[in-house]
């Protein structure tokens, strides 16, 4: 990584898209000035002596890319010491980046909001890592996805996640999320397949619940995110108003109709599906894991397969978002070439990792390459609009005009 980037900078790549353009443009400069994007044109030079010329041969230039949903933090390790967590996150935040994503949503782990103080890090220069925008941890009713170890309730009556039930407690959870530093609000509304205390296609909460849920978040100015996998859990929180549901993987063309029709952004989180159903038979991959996980997925595979062509097709808003952290992180651009086998084009899924994120995350300054927007900007080798797998090849990182990574090192 350079030690230091001059403040005006041109890039000059074979090829450049913008975010949202149906094609790439050849031959088009990128000139940053302040860690803004000060003018985009052909030929262009430095304006000041100190300036520089980055020359990107043979590489298309992009939106930084943007994750909106990962976990930093592993869960497996909730009952360890804070601190520990917290420092096994920080390579996690290199490898993000350096992969090219130059903004990301945590979405939280089940107790301690420590992803809201790993923000605060990256911000005021303690830690390098992608720009984050955090739900401190996922809201859960008793006996929910978010309650991790029941166990340890039973018998020694220690509760290890942020769990809620009723109105009362529903209120004041919100509003503690709000304190800790909340950008969002992640409550379950059903079922997952790591879950130690309900199935996949549970439902969490009654409508009343995730209406509250939904209000109360608003009272303080936060979109809600819900994790939900069926039908059921996914109409009840389009209903009550949420901004995006994770997953889906589970619910059949009339929900995500409804999806659709409400304007409900949906993050579908296919690679991590894929992840644990192409490994399903590999005894090997499963040593050391839950049962109770493969047993989940493949009790549920055939309804996955049968799901995951229905949502290119659906009409529902995409955002890109990979769920890394239930599978190692340097891999969540997989992401893009599942998206592809499944039916997107590579367009459609190149700008669910663009301007489509940027809009779900209310960041207008992102996902896009054009005067004024912040200049996080990334490089590959080849042309992802014909190759996707090219996004796996990031080499040159510009993140609010600081390179963090380049092609020629």
């Amino acid at each position: 990584m350079p030690a230091h980037t001059p403040a005006d900078v041109v890039l000059r790549a074979e090829r450049l898209w913008d975010g949202t353009a149906e094609q790439s443009a050849e031959g088009v400069d990128v000139r940053v000035s302040d860690g803004h994007i000060a003018e985009i044109g052909h030929r262009l030079r430095p304006r000041t002596p100190a300036g520089t010329v980055i020359d990107l041969p043979g590489h298309t230039l992009l939106p930084g890319l943007i994750d909106c949903h990962v976990h930093v933090l592993d869960d497996s390790h909730d009952t360890e010491p804070i601190a520990y967590q917290a420092v096994r996150a920080v390579p996690v935040l290199t490898t993000l980046l350096m992969h090219g994503f130059t903004t990301i949503r945590d979405l939280g782990s089940a107790d301690q909001p420590l992803n809201v103080s790993l923000k605060r890090a990256i911000d005021e220069g303690h830690l390098l890592g992608p720009r984050m925008l955090v739900a401190p941890n996922i809201i859960s009713a008793h006996g929910g996805h978010g309650d991790k170890e029941p166990r340890l309730a039973e018998r020694y009556h220690q509760i290890v996640g942020t769990l809620a039930d009723g109105a009362d407690a529903i209120l004041r959870t919100v509003r503690a999320q709000a304190r800790a530093g909340a950008d969002w609000i992640k409550f379950a509304a059903g079922g997952g397949f790591s879950s130690p205390s309900d199935c996949v296609t549970d439902v969490g909460y009654t409508q009343h619940e995730m209406d509250l849920i939904v209000t109360a978040a608003a009272d303080r100015g936060l979109p809600v995110a819900a994790h939900a996998f069926g039908d059921e859990a996914v109409l009840r929180a389009v209903r009550a108003g949420v901004h995006s549901v994770e997953h889906a993987c589970l619910t059949g063309p009339d929900t995500l109709a409804a999806i659709a029709e409400r304007n409900v952004f949906l993050v579908p989180t296919h690679y991590a599906q894929r992840y644990y159903l192409d490994r399903l038979d590999d005894d090997t991959f499963w040593q050391g894991s839950s049962d109770l996980l493969r047993e989940s997925y493949a009790e549920h595979a055939d309804r996955l397969r049968r799901h995951f062509p229905l949502v290119a097709g659906s009409g529902a808003r995409i955002a890109f978002g990979s769920d890394a952290g239930m599978f190692p992180h340097e891999q969540n651009w997989r992401e893009f070439t599942t998206l592809v086998e499944h039916g997107f084009s590579p367009l459609q899924a190149l700008r669910a990792a663009t301007s489509h994120a940027a809009e779900l995350l209310r960041q207008p300054a992102l996902g896009r390459i054009g005067p004024g927007a912040l200049a996080d900007l990334v490089a590959v080798p080849g042309d992802p609009l014909s190759d996707i797998a090219v996004m796996g090849r990031v080499d040159f990182v510009m993140q609010k005009g600081k390179v963090r990574r380049r092609h020629q090192e």
